[in-house]
């Protein structure tokens, strides 16, 4: 028996196999960090928007709450009364933050009818902003120097 042809064995050449690996790996590795970020943007945009709703609604309650007592023939604190002539009618006007930027304007009218009734009709329930957006008109050009 010849010794020599098993002294000579080499390992079968797997070095383009590793590579190809090693990139499958990579490429899976980057797939999965770009889909952990894009999980964790989405959950961030839900958290907002949440918090965003549940802050119109709490301000609508409170919108609610008012014009209750209103009806009541009550006058809450922050409730304007303008009082047009014709027909007996009033405007009642009034505002609740709904966030820093945001607010929930109201107007209601109340008409008096005969036989002690009253009426109120809604003329403005809106969400506006609190705050005057002020835009930044400056652009920086280069003017072509150092």
């Amino acid at each position: 028996m010849d010794n020599r042809n098993h002294s000579r064995f080499s390992p079968p050449a797997v070095g383009g196999v590793s590579l190809l690996v090693v990139f499958a790996v990579l490429c899976l590795t980057v797939f999965a960090l770009l889909a952990l970020a894009t999980v964790q943007a989405d959950v961030r945009l839900a958290d907002a928007s949440a918090q965003a709703v549940a802050d119109y609604y709490a301000a609508d309650c409170r919108a609610q709450e008012l014009l209750a007592r209103l009806r009541r023939g009550e006058r809450p604190e922050g409730v304007e009364i303008l009082e047009r002539r014709e027909e007996e009618a009033y405007i009642a006007r009034y505002a609740v933050p709904i966030s820093d930027t945001q607010e929930l304007q109201v107007e209601v009218e109340l008409t008096e009818e005969p036989g002690d009734r009253r009426r109120w009709r809604v003329i403005r329930w809106q969400a506006v902003p609190s705050v005057v957006w002020e835009g930044d008109e400056t652009l920086e050009v280069w003017d072509g120097t150092l």
